[in-house]
């Protein structure tokens, strides 16, 4: 089975949707799920009898009136495919989910119980890795120092890092594993220009750093004083 990718020519998907409140997946990264709800619990075996892939979409602030109806969900989401997955004596599933491409939503299905989504991958705006060559080193050096060093993805992240992976992909995973702001999380996804996503990953882990620095001063001081 082709995998969906984001070299493949963009093309209209239909796919059942998983919304979630706090979590954004990214092309390339794996995402553990525990599914206890019968409408997923429905839609992980309807997915596992066909193609096997489950777009996770990020609820809108708000969601929390209408959970079990149709809550507002982000229109950019990342088409997954259960890597892997096991079915508990009660029903509920365990899997993994592996990100394959991001989609813009293009509509709705009435269906029931849960949601399917007609999707329009969106195909990346490349860059030369010769063009992002700085920015890779910059990844790097900013992966071998402290205070990213102590993040508990760390050696992941470093053999990513130092892999032939494209740089487009690398920032992707620095995204998913490494970065915390969700909102941030979601811009990242639907930001196609690969230079532009790459550029903001490395702002954003130099914000991330600065406040790790501060934080770490300031429980210095604080020892100090002790």
């Amino acid at each position: 089975m082709e995998p969906i990718t984001q070299a493949n020519q963009a093309k209209s998907i239909r796919v059942p949707l998983f919304p979630l409140p706090n979590v954004v997946l990214f092309p390339g990264a794996v995402l553990p799920l525990h599914i206890f709800e019968e409408r997923y619990k429905t839609m992980t075996a309807d997915a596992l009898a066909g193609k096997s892939l489950v777009a996770m979409a990020l609820l809108r602030p708000g969601w929390e009136k209408d959970y079990y109806g149709k809550p507002a969900i982000e229109p950019v989401v990342c088409i997954g495919r259960i890597a892997s997955s096991e079915r508990l004596d009660d029903g509920r599933y365990n899997f993994l989910l592996h990100g394959e491409s991001r989609a813009r939503i293009t509509g709705e299905e009435e269906s029931t119980p849960y949601r399917i989504a007609q999707l329009q991958t969106l195909d990346d705006l490349p860059a030369p890795e010769s063009d992002l060559a700085e920015k890779r080193r910059r990844f790097q050096q900013m992966f071998d120092s402290e205070p990213i060093a102590s993040l508990p993805s760390i050696a992941l992240l470093k053999k990513i890092i130092d892999s032939p992976m494209p740089t487009g992909m690398v920032a992707d995973l620095i995204a998913h594993y490494a970065l915390s702001q969700i909102p941030l999380k979601q811009s990242l996804l639907a930001e196609t220009d690969v230079l532009r996503r790459v550029c903001r990953v490395i702002s954003a882990l130099d914000a991330a750093m600065s406040v790790m620095e501060l934080a770490s001063r300031g429980a210095s001081q604080r020892g100090n004083y002790n």
